[in-house]
């Protein structure tokens, strides 16, 4: 019986181990080999989450995002979903772009993180201004136009690479986000989250095409 246990007890310490290695070993994450529907029903939720302030959800979704379709141990998603959800939530009470600086050292550490692990060469801190000028550029209530060509910015900054794909993929999204906006308020409902939701994918699929690495 005593021996049981005791193979028992090492065994338990064993699977304790293989998980700690498996959630804590550091591994080179792929922002361009991702499920592209996946994706879009992961942004669909976060963009529920974020209008709705549901922050700990919008964490959740940001971790699955980063673990399942960008290839990041659990340790580095739980570091990158955790810097994207409190830059987010910085930003959101802001009223002025001056004040909406306050979020960008939190940006600049996503993306530095994001930069770090991923194996993409790019500045992040030159990636994050960019991406809170599309966050304010949106919020100052823009035309999709304006502020989907600086979503496609931070892309071609992230990537290098400028493409028609990137610009379309970019320009969907933007007019799904305008989509929304012009339903708040309540608005919103189940068939126009699907209507949403269809058009991510269409625009992630643009996406991925536009940053596929040429063979």
């Amino acid at each position: 019986m005593i021996r049981f246990f005791v193979r028992l007890f090492l065994l338990v310490i064993v699977a304790v181990l293989v998980f700690l290695v498996w959630a804590v070993w550091p591994r080179t994450g792929n922002l361009r080999d991702f499920d592209a529907d996946a994706v879009a029903r992961l942004e669909t939720v976060m963009w529920r989450d974020h209008y709705e302030r549901d922050y700990t959800d919008l964490w959740l979704q940001l971790y699955r995002l980063h673990q399942r379709e960008y290839h990041f141990s659990p340790m580095q998603s739980y570091q990158l979903a955790t810097s994207a959800a409190q830059a987010a939530k910085i930003f959101q009470p802001t009223t002025s772009r001056d004040e909406a600086q306050i979020a960008l050292p939190e940006l600049t550490k996503y993306y530095a993180l994001l930069q770090e692990k991923s194996g993409e060469s790019f500045d992040p801190a030159k990636v994050a201004a960019s991406e809170l000028d599309w966050w304010q550029l949106r919020r100052e209530t823009n035309a999709p136009e304006k502020y989907g060509a600086a979503m496609a910015r931070v892309t071609e900054e992230i990537f290098g690479i400028a493409n028609p794909s990137v610009t379309t993929a970019a320009l969907g999204r933007a007019r799904m986000m305008r989509y929304r906006d012009d339903r708040r308020d309540g608005k919103m409902q189940a068939s126009d989250w699907a209507h949403l939701e269809k058009h991510l994918i269409e625009s992630y699929r643009e996406l991925k095409k536009g940053v596929a690495r040429t063979p």
